[in-house]
């Protein structure tokens, strides 16, 4: 279809397009076709298994050339994403959990984002905390909870694990030399590693990283809650970590 002309969205859960690995690089990015994959049930999905979870798809997406991965923080985004995915004319996969949206309003006018570019959702002046989709509201939440405290966390939606924003990166590793990169995928490959490579091609020094996400193993059958709570993914994790960053 994609290469006759056709917009194809493919509609799958990560767990299920880890099958078509070969099928993505051969058959859509080697030729560069505009092909959509929306990944549903992407990061934790709890009571579907450990069969299900979709703990792998930044990892294994963003290492093949010409494709473009990025995650919505809510429903909203989501919408504009999909905008953004439909014209990008090159193979692109936005990835979203399983559940509810988070309940914000959705803008009555579709909006393209600019590829490649993250956002500011809350200056700070103490550590930085770079999020990626499901992962920022529970940071957004750390940092209010943090404030109360007296400590000030600035919250940074990336939106992207391919390509990264450069610029904003730089920014923050200038500004800030605590940082925690929060991720809903395995830490071997992800976006953490996508920005300690970024730093390191940079030439970054003297930046103290922190990676939160999920570990070298297999997740197993619990409530989405529980299990982002027990690999440190949710508000009390955040907190956890940037309490022993800043001590």
């Amino acid at each position: 279809l994609a290469a006759e002309g056709f917009i194809p969205i493919v509609a799958i859960y990560s767990t299920f397009l880890q099958r078509a690995y070969d099928q993505i690089l051969h058959d859509v990015c080697l030729q560069r076709l505009p092909v959509v994959f929306a990944v549903d049930r992407a990061g934790i999905v709890g009571e579907d298994g450990a069969t299900h979870q979709g703990l792998f798809d930044y990892s294994y997406l963003r290492s093949i050339p010409h494709m473009t991965v990025m995650a919505p923080k809510d429903e909203n985004e989501l919408r504009h994403m999909l905008k953004t995915a439909v014209e990008h004319g090159a193979p692109i996969a936005l990835r979203y959990p399983r559940g509810k949206g988070v309940g914000v309003e959705l803008e009555a006018e579709l909006k393209s984002i600019k590829i490649g570019r993250g956002e500011v959702l809350r200056k700070g002046s103490d550590l930085a905390v770079v999020a990626i989709g499901s992962t920022v509201y529970p940071a957004l939440a750390a940092a209010q909870k943090m404030a109360a405290q007296g400590v000030s966390l600035e919250v940074i939606n990336a939106r992207f694990v391919k390509p990264l924003d450069g610029a904003l990166l730089s920014k923050t590793a200038a500004s800030f030399k605590k940082i925690i990169l929060v991720e809903e995928n395995v830490v071997q490959g992800g976006f953490g590693s996508a920005v300690l490579e970024w730093f390191a091609e940079k030439g970054v020094e003297d930046v103290r990283v922190k990676r939160l996400g999920i570990p070298d193993e297999f997740v197993e059958h619990a409530t989405q809650a529980q299990l982002r709570h027990r690999y440190g993914i949710d508000e009390e994790g955040i907190i956890r970590a940037a309490r022993q960053m800043l001590k």
